[in-house]
């Protein structure tokens, strides 16, 4: 098996490990995907956590493309009010 099918397969577990599947719009995921983008600003809804999986999965005009981004989460930056990060929402990066 070569590394870029070995990669995938690795890539593959992960996503169905996912603690977090979330949907992001074609701009953003162009942006994941060549690594100019590294953080996603959500509510914190779901207590995201340094360490756990999440699943992007590209999402356009109400359907999935099927295209996805697995990752784990580094940090995670909430309760920052005075930087302008308002009640309930996060930043998390990986």
């Amino acid at each position: 098996m070569r590394n870029s099918q070995i990669g995938l397969v690795m890539r593959i577990q992960l996503s169905r490990e996912a603690k977090h599947d979330l949907k992001i719009l074609p701009l953003y995921f162009e942006d994941v995907k060549a690594e100019k983008k590294c953080f996603e600003l959500r509510l914190n809804d779901r207590n995201y956590q340094a360490g756990d999986i999440f699943l992007l999965r590209e999402h356009e005009n109400g359907a999935y493309t099927g295209r996805w981004y697995v990752g784990r989460i580094s940090y995670v930056l909430k309760d920052c009010k005075e930087y302008g990060l308002e009640d309930g929402y996060c930043i998390f990066g990986w």
